[in-house]
C-alpha cells in the first residue's frame, strides 16, 4: 500500500513539473525562436523539467558516472541501450541539447508530447516504411544544423535487462551523414519503472558516455561493425557502472 500510495504522489509530482515545463516553454518559444532556429533553448527546458522531476522522484537516485564533455561536436548520433520509461530522465542529466527520435504515439500524450513537439522531438511510426523515412530525414536537417540526435537503437525496453540486437537506423545515418557516433550507457533503471508497470522502485542509476567513434572514410559495408562498436562500449560501461546502482540505498 505504501508503495502504491507513494506512486501516485510521484506521478502527480510528475505531471505537476511537466506542466511547468511546458508553460516555460510556450513562454520562451516566441521570444527564443526567431534567433534560435535549432531550439536549444526551448529544448534543453523540457529535459531539465525532467531533471527536476527526478530529483524530487522519491524513489530515484540518478547520476551521472565520469567525466563528460561540457560541449558536444553538433554532427553527433547518440545510441543508447534501452531499460525502461526512466531513461529520458536520466539522461537528460547530460549537460547538452539533443534531439530525440520516439515512437509516434508519445507525441499524442497531452503536456509531454505537446513539450517533445516544441522542443523538436522527432516522432516515428514503427513498421511504416514513410515515417522512417521522414524519421530519418528530419534527423539528417538536425545534424546539418549542428544538433545531435539520440536513437534506442534496440527499438525498444528490455525485457530483462539484457541488450537486444541492435537495428541499422542510427548507424546508417550516421554514414549518410557524415557523423560521429557516440554510446551512452544507462544502468540501474530497470527497476525505476518497471515494464508493464505503473508503480515505481527504488532505485539508483548511472548513465556514462562513451568515446566518439568516427565514421570517416567508412561505408555501409562497416555498418555492422559500426553496431559492434558502439554495443561493446555500452556493454563495458554497464559493467563498470552495475557495481554501484545495484543495491538500493539502506534507507530503503
Amino acid at each position: 500500500m505504501g508503495q502504491m500510495l507513494l506512486s501516485l504522489w510521484t506521478w502527480f509530482e510528475i505531471g505537476l513539473c511537466a506542466v511547468a515545463g511546458f508553460l516555460t516553454q510556450l513562454v520562451l518559444a516566441p521570444i527564443t525562436l526567431p534567433f534560435d532556429r535549432r531550439r536549444l533553448i526551448i529544448g534543453r527546458c523540457f529535459r531539465l523539467s525532467g531533471v527536476v522531476a527526478a530529483h524530487l522522484t522519491p524513489f530515484w537516485h540518478f547520476g551521472v558516472y565520469g567525466d563528460v564533455p561540457r560541449r558536444i561536436e553538433g554532427r553527433t548520433v547518440f545510441v543508447s541501450n534501452h531499460e525502461s520509461q526512466a531513461d529520458p530522465f536520466l539522461i537528460s542529466f547530460l549537460p547538452w541539447e539533443m534531439k530525440w527520435l520516439g515512437k509516434a504515439s508519445l507525441f499524442r500524450i497531452p503536456i509531454a508530447g505537446w513539450s517533445m513537439k516544441l522542443a523538436g522531438d522527432i516522432p516515428i511510426h514503427r513498421g511504416e516504411g514513410r515515417s522512417a523515412k521522414d524519421a530519418m530525414d528530419r534527423c539528417k536537417q538536425w545534424l546539418e544544423r549542428g544538433v545531435p540526435v539520440i536513437f534506442f537503437p534496440e527499438g525498444t525496453r528490455s525485457p530483462d535487462g539484457q541488450m537486444g540486437l541492435f537495428k541499422d537506423g542510427a548507424f546508417r545515418l550516421a554514414l549518410d551523414s557524415g557523423a560521429q557516433i557516440i554510446p551512452i550507457a544507462v544502468c540501474g533503471t530497470r527497476k525505476a519503472l518497471p515494464k508493464h508497470s505503473w508503480k515505481f522502485g527504488f532505485t539508483r542509476a548511472l548513465v556514462a558516455v562513451g568515446t566518439p567513434i568516427p565514421t570517416t572514410g567508412r561505408s555501409i559495408s562497416d555498418l555492422e561493425d559500426l553496431k559492434a562498436e558502439a554495443r561493446a562500449q555500452i556493454e563495458a560501461m554497464r559493467a563498470r557502472m552495475l557495481p554501484l546502482t545495484s543495491a538500493a540505498p539502506a534507507s530503503e
